[in-house]
């Protein structure tokens, strides 16, 4: 499940941040990290203080967008100390690190983290299904990328370890109580991965707009809004084609 875990830098500025961050994941048991436009590529210092953790950082994946980096995945949290204008989904570290647990047996989860300076862009940030804020001190809640990472990965593992114990136990006690030939229950419909909620943000934004419900110029904080609902309501994957089925009659019913 580990292997489904995937940390995400973006547009970070130093690369010494990358080396300590690569660290701080192998300790955690995680491999997967993403680059997202770096200012500049991992070199000599990112590999010293990555110490034993320079096949992370090798290995690392650079893409141009955060889009790119995500597209794949089924849950995206993203690292936000910022109050917002429109609230969004919170998890506290704890709840972040069940949740990625949770979802990552079905399809890769992202955890992404903004610039040193200014942490993640809005836009950025109505990528992501959840944020998540580290409880640091008020008074000084100043905390490194790689502290952050750390922080982090360390709820993962916990909620792995926590996991995998539970799962063992069920195991051995369906064993012993579970009946031969008793047939397995289907399992519960997957959520959607980002790409597939992207091309629905696009077709409700189109049909919308053939309707005037949004006028092109002047769609005020609509998409925001329908983001953080959809977000918030978490359809899973027949919902999603059931209101792609909606918008599409609302198409037809326009167009005749």
């Amino acid at each position: 499940m580990l292997d489904n875990v995937r940390i995400v830098l973006v547009n970070t500025s130093d690369c010494r941040n990358m080396g300590s961050a690569a660290r701080a994941m192998k300790t955690m048991g995680l491999k997967n990290l993403v680059l997202v436009d770096p200012k500049e590529m991992p070199n000599g210092q990112a590999q010293a203080l990555a110490a034993g953790a320079t096949d992370v950082l090798a290995n690392a994946k650079v893409v141009s967008t955060l889009e790119e980096a995500i597209s794949d995945c089924g849950l995206v949290v993203g690292t936000s100390a910022r109050s917002r204008t429109l609230p969004w989904p919170m998890l506290d570290p704890r709840e972040c690190g069940a949740q990625m647990v949770k979802e990552g047996v079905e399809y890769p989860v992202a955890l992404v983290f903004g610039r040193e300076s200014s942490g993640l862009t809005n836009d950025e940030l109505q990528l992501c299904h959840y944020h998540v804020a580290i409880p640091a001190n008020p008074e000084y809640s100043s905390l490194n990328l790689a502290m952050a990472v750390q922080t982090l990965s360390y709820e993962v593992r916990m909620n792995f370890l926590s996991h995998q114990e539970a799962q063992y136990a069920e195991q051995a006690a369906s064993k012993e109580a579970e009946p031969e030939g008793q047939e397995a229950v289907e399992g519960e419909e997957k959520y959607p991965l980002v790409e597939e909620t992207e091309r629905f943000y696009q077709h409700f934004e189109q049909s919308m707009s053939k309707t005037g419900f949004i006028q092109p110029k002047h769609p005020g904080q609509i998409m925001t809004k329908v983001r953080r609902l959809i977000n918030r309501a978490r359809p899973d994957g027949k919902e999603l084609k059931m209101l792609r089925g909606i918008l599409a009659s609302i198409d037809k019913s326009v167009t005749k």
